[in-house]
């Protein structure tokens, strides 16, 4: 009977062991997972790239973020720019021409202008180019139905495996409604991701489009470790620096999201300044390594 009695109540103990065990993994998760912080080119000061990496590398900088425009002309002074720096490549930002929604003569402009970049991107070591399928503007676009959302996947699945065989992937970003109706949330990205069947499709949250979200740690969580691979940030009131919108700039929420996954991709500043940006940038970078640390 006491033997009975024991095994009993050693079984009652094993799921609370187990959760406790699974607590102490996500803690030691948490505490172990860095906050890598991005610039994007225009963000930095300095006249030169040089200069803007040397002021990075000051305040402990170690991402890069830059337009796709004309990539594929600075792979060779970006590779050098960042030869012997402990900054990184990180995510290249649109520059193609057209969309890939279009009904017309703007869709074979994406995929010539878009396949350039993503080559460019995979020489210089990017974790990806971003991409939105069609802002709100332009026309003539596909109809949102559900046989533009197949078609998306197709083409997605092309440009992912191109994007693979060339060392990087495609990214997309959700927006916020007043500029895209198609893909206003991070799970709708990682979705279409998904069922692109291509681990050359990634997708990104950024904080400012993310006011779309009921919950920035649901958002992010929504993307996984498979999907998330890049993240944007701003001040949440006008998309100026973080910290400028003051109790509106609350980003512990998703850190605490991001932290939990174990996410090695960058947070990256992309985002307008509304005071001196040699008071305000040192200023945000303070405030979201405090919050990343409270998160």
């Amino acid at each position: 009977m006491a033997g009975a009695v024991a095994v009993a109540a050693a079984a009652a103990l094993a799921p609370a062991n187990m959760l406790a065990s699974r607590a102490l993994k996500a803690k030691e998760k948490k505490s172990a997972t860095p906050l890598n912080l991005c610039f994007q080119e225009g963000i930095a000061t300095g006249a030169t790239l040089e200069e803007k990496l040397d002021y990075m590398e000051s305040l402990g900088i170690t991402g890069l973020e830059v337009s796709g425009r004309g990539l594929a002309g600075r792979v060779d002074e970006i590779k050098s720019a960042l030869k012997g720096r402990n900054i990184r490549m990180a995510a290249i930002c649109a520059g193609f021409g057209g969309f890939i929604l279009a009904e017309d003569e703007q869709k074979d402009k994406f995929d010539r202008t878009m396949r350039e970049i993503v080559e460019a991107a995979g020489k210089i070591g990017s974790c990806g180019v971003i991409m939105v399928p069609a802002f709100n503007w332009q026309s003539p676009c596909r109809p949102h139905t559900m046989d533009t959302r197949n078609y998306l996947c197709e083409q997605l699945h092309e440009l992912g495996e191109f994007a693979v065989q060339c060392g990087t992937t495609v990214i997309l970003e959700p927006l916020n409604r007043k500029e895209c109706f198609y893909m206003r949330l991070v799970s709708d990205a990682a979705a279409i991701a998904r069922d692109a069947d291509s681990k050359g499709v990634k997708v990104m949250g950024d904080f400012w489009h993310m006011q779309e979200e009921t919950s920035d740690y649901a958002a992010f969580m929504s993307a996984g470790t498979e999907y998330l691979q890049h993240v944007h940030i701003a001040s949440r009131g006008r998309r100026k620096m973080p910290g400028e919108d003051g109790e509106k700039d609350n980003y512990r929420d998703g850190f605490r999201a991001l932290k939990e996954l174990g996410y090695q991709g960058f947070v990256s500043f992309e985002c307008g300044c509304a005071g001196d940006r040699a008071t305000v940038l040192p200023a945000a970078v303070e405030l979201l390594r405090k919050q990343w640390e409270e998160a």
